[in-house]
């Protein structure tokens, strides 16, 4: 069982979801989160601090590594704050934050296609994912560029 670890951007505008990937790190592992409006940027540190297109997140890199080195992934010394993200064990639930809303609508359309002609519809959210996950890598998104 995945362990559901929501965290508020330091302006309280947004509640953001993470994946823990098999639960390896516990939810402190998130110290903070900053928004494009939170001005993160002012806060960053690279060594603590993972940036995704205007988003900031802080980990405490001291536990992350404890975390790590129980479990003999990698040395403790080569864990980073951009390893933690990328290697999903502690980042987005989504793609980037707010896709599931992003989408919803899109998706709606492409699936009204299955009660009508389930081969269309097989090829159009073939399409539409494709062409999502290349927009989502041309806008820079971290998640997007390993899919």
């Amino acid at each position: 069982m995945c362990l559901a670890v929501h965290k508020t951007c330091e302006c309280g505008t947004h509640n953001i979801q993470f994946h823990m990937r098999d639960n390896v790190l516990p939810a402190e592992a998130v110290t903070r989160l900053f928004c494009p409006s939170c001005k993160g940027d002012e806060s960053y540190d690279a060594a603590t601090m993972v940036t995704d297109n205007g988003w900031y997140i802080e980990y405490d890199l001291d536990l992350a590594k404890a975390f790590i080195a129980r479990r003999n992934l990698i040395d403790p010394e080569d864990v980073t704050p951009a390893y933690v993200f990328d290697e999903g064990f502690a980042c987005w639930l989504e793609m980037y934050p707010g896709e599931k809303e992003d989408i919803k609508d899109e998706k709606e359309k492409i699936v009204e296609l299955l009660k009508q002609d389930r081969k269309q519809y097989l090829q159009e959210i073939q399409n539409w994912n494709v062409n999502r996950i290349e927009r989502l890598k041309a806008d820079g998104w971290r998640k997007a560029q390993f899919a």
